[in-house]
């Protein structure tokens, strides 16, 4: 259950991330940091989530789907 919430916060934060990057790409202020800063986040959560997920199946945390046949 922990590594559900875990994943589920990250996505959420992923998210936060992609729309950081829309605001600051829709109002161009030099002041701002660059979108590439929150882009780059957004990618690296996704890397952080896909070896999260392969540990826990490894490790037996969660179980993947059966078979559809």
């Amino acid at each position: 259950m922990l590594i559900k919430i875990v994943v589920g916060a990250l996505l959420l934060f992923m998210i936060y991330n992609l729309f950081r990057a829309m605001m600051i790409m829709l109002k161009n202020d030099p002041d701002q940091p660059p979108m590439s800063k929150f882009i780059g986040r957004r990618v690296m959560l996704t890397v952080v989530i896909v070896i999260l997920m392969l540990l826990a199946v490894a490790t037996g945390l969660i179980n993947p789907n059966p078979r559809p046949y």
